[in-house]
């Protein structure tokens, strides 16, 4: 049965079916790819599970104000000392804010500051379905009337507003992200397949796998619930750009080797398909099981990412099986010109690069995980020193944009928590005491009078810190646990620090939980493919070992490298998901291909045999995934820059060490153990001399049981 699903794709006339039916499928979802932006919610406090507290005051607070509201915080300011013009000019520009649509209420201002050389306004945007676009039209708007006429007088948007509208902004809309990414591809497509014409048939499928993803999204997002937001959109594309060109690797190698042994492709694809498949559906299927258990975490926004990650694998998948094996077959042997696989032509095995490690690692295999293993750990050591707390809004930026400039000078001549307070919500009968408790809290610079309607009070207060900074987030902490402490009042903090707190905590809470299910889960997946308990073990041991390495040499390189603030609250978690999913992806690659061969030239011949006919492979497949993810620091964010450095240095590290080096080594050294307790475990290695004193044809060996 899976040697006739494997030749449906290839078949004489099913290859135009599925072409035909790619097509069908692609016209609606091109036409819904496009309308995924609309279905994006990119604030924190949709991020955050409904238990959350500052969830819980956002509900409550709703009576005492619009909650469908964000402030914009208006900045002027002149080095010499702002003048009586310039604060006409900012009187001016507060009539001329509220013609501005979206604009809502009466802003508040203009303030001087105490020193003279600043203004401040603060104005209420109004939020609707639009989400961030909405807000970066608004505060676009309200630049062109704050710099209008302005003689020097300087002009910024901060606050949160200004933080949705530079975010955006960095985000370009996702199209410079899409296409450096396909540029990354090609490149490396061209260097592998020394071909100007094969490259084109990975990247259109790559691409029409994307647009069906994200069609697909958009859907589970408009009706059942989904959260997705921007940050989901630039890890979708490169994880489908990079996973599916992986898939294509594989299957196009494998591919190329049927065709010196069969004259017909049609043929030939069926069996590269039905040898390669196992590998390929094994590989997303942990990968996207991996990402399916981001559903347990309580933070919204990692829920949303993993369902969508794993959307994207799958359709990936479906589309490298179906779309991929088609086109390769409707194109016939001249897509691989210059250099055409001929039909007949040798296919034994050369000495080449992966066939000399091989046979280097082979002399001392005990000696050399080991002496690997103690290099990893060394580099994992710079992992202790990880600040994963989360950024403020300023340190998410690798330029400084409008919002960052704004908020720099605010800082320096207001209050640094000026516009942007705590709100606790309590009962009206305690309003005084939790006015009282909230002022004595240090890191609290002032408390406004209680707003009473009805039985509950609205009280604010401003933070001496910037409210995006860590020391904010811990002033918030510090206040729930005084305001806690009034008996009866029922008290409950909220705003934005609250919000950037509590996201932090969901993280960190996230982390602890799901990183343990995974690797369970994914050792389970192993057990079943490999039919053995060692060789999981073993292949977790150094995924999990190489995730350290790529931390420890990630954090050194952020700290003193990039002079980043620290990393954001999800990192840890999201690095381990994707590098422990796609470590295990290229072990499966090469062990699936060890065992094929094990079955009949025994175990330690199959690590040599696996490693000299699948390292050129993995290789070609490690640098395009580490492409794509470092496409992703092409977006000025701190969060992209790290996480994308972190994956791709992970994947070359797994690719170039872990999996040629240390896995090697380790089948080696277990030899047959490596398959305990299966049958295969208790067959006996014929001595066999390294590959390239062994003259004789390995067609046997390279064709499989």
């Amino acid at each position: 049965m899976l040697r006739k699903l494997a030749s449906l794709p290839s078949g004489r006339r099913a290859k135009w079916v599925v072409l035909a039916l790619w097509v069908v499928l692609l016209i609606p979802a091109v036409l819904l790819a496009g309308k995924l932006g609309d279905v994006q919610e990119n604030d924190n406090s949709a991020w955050l599970p409904g238990d959350a507290e500052s969830t819980a005051v956002v509900e409550r607070a709703e009576k005492f104000q619009a909650t469908d509201t964000v402030l914009a915080l208006v900045i002027y300011d002149r080095q010499d000392g702002v003048t009586a013009a310039d604060m006409a000019k900012a009187q001016a520009d507060v009539e001329a804010f509220q013609g501005v649509e979206k604009v809502v209420g009466q802003p508040q201002g203009p303030l001087k500051s105490e020193d003279g050389k600043a203004i401040q306004t603060v104005v209420q945007v109004q939020k609707d379905k639009s989400g961030w676009d909405g807000i970066n039209k608004v505060v676009k708007d309200m630049t062109d009337v704050g710099k209008a006429d302005a003689d020097g007088l300087g002009f910024h948007v901060t606050g949160p507003a200004g933080y949705a509208s530079d975010s955006i902004d960095a985000f370009g809309g996702g199209g410079g992200l899409t296409a450096i990414t396909a540029a990354v591809v090609v490149v490396i497509l061209l260097l592998t397949y020394r071909s100007p014409i094969l490259p084109l048939l990975p990247l259109l499928t790559a691409g029409g796998a994307l647009m069906t993803s994200e069609a697909v999204i958009y859907l589970l997002a408009k009706h059942a619930g989904l959260v997705v937001n921007t940050q989901t959109s630039f890890i979708l594309t490169v994880l489908v750009f990079g996973a599916a060109t992986d898939y294509a690797l594989l299957l196009t190698s494998r591919y190329r080797e049927e065709l010196r042994r069969h004259q017909d492709r049609h043929e030939a694809m069926a069996v590269a398909l039905h040898r390669s498949g196992p590998a390929i559906v094994a590989s997303a299927a942990t990968v996207a099981v991996s990402l399916m258990l981001l559903m347990l975490a309580t933070l919204n926004s990692t829920q949303g990412l993993g369902p969508a990650s794993a959307v994207g694998i799958l359709v990936g998948l479906l589309a490298m099986v179906t779309l991929m094996p088609a086109l390769l077959v409707i194109c016939d042997r001249w897509v691989f010109w210059p250099v055409k696989p001929v039909y007949g032509s040798a296919a034994a095995a050369k000495e080449g690069v992966w066939t000399r490690v091989g046979n280097a690692v082979s002399g001392r295999p005990r000696i050399v995980w080991i002496g690997t293993a103690l290099a990893l750990g060394v580099m994992a050591i710079g992992a202790f020193g990880l600040k994963s707390d989360g950024l403020s809004n300023k340190d998410q930026f690798t330029n400084k944009p409008q919002m960052v400039v704004g908020e720099e000078i605010k800082n320096k001549h207001f209050p640094a928590g000026a516009g942007d307070p705590v709100y606790v919500v309590a009962k009206a009968s305690s309003a005084e005491q939790v006015s009282t408790a909230l002022a004595d809290v240090p890191g609290v610079a002032g408390v406004s009078e209680p707003v009473v309607k009805g039985d509950e009070a609205l009280i604010m207060g401003e933070l001496e810190d910037s409210p995006t900074s860590t020391s904010a987030m811990d002033t918030v902490d510090r206040a729930r646990t005084a305001v806690h402490g009034v008996d009866g009042a029922d008290a409950e903090v909220g705003g934005n620090t609250a919000i950037m707190l509590d996201t932090r905590e969901a993280a960190a809470h996230d982390s602890k939980l799901i990183i343990p299910i995974v690797l369970v889960v994914v050792f389970l997946i192993l057990a079943l493919l490999l039919r053995a308990i060692v060789a999981p073990l073993l292949l977790m041991a150094t995924v999990v070992l190489s995730f350290a390495a790529a931390i420890g040499v990630s954090n050194l390189v952020f700290e003193h490298v990039f002079h980043f603030a620290g990393t954001d609250a999800n990192f840890p978690l999201l690095t381990f998901v994707f590098l422990v999913a796609l470590g295990i992806d290229y072990n499966i690659f090469l062990v699936t291909r060890v065992r094929e061969v094990a079955l009949e030239e025994g175990t330690r011949r199959g690590a040599l045999i696996g490693l000299s006919t699948t390292g050129g492979v993995i290789t070609s497949a490690g640098l395009v995934l580490a492409g794509t993810f470092a496409a992703m620091a092409s977006l000025p964010l701190v969060f992209a820059a790290e996480l994308g450095f972190a994956v791709a240095f992970g994947v070359l590290l797994d690719t170039m060490i872990v999996r040629s080096v240390l896995v090697t080594a380790l089948t080696l050294d277990a030899d047959r153990w490596m398959w305990w307790p299966s049958a295969l475990f208790r067959r006996q290695d014929v001595p066999r001399p390294p590959l390239d004193e062994d003259k004789r044809d390995l067609e046997p060996a390279l064709r499989g049981t």
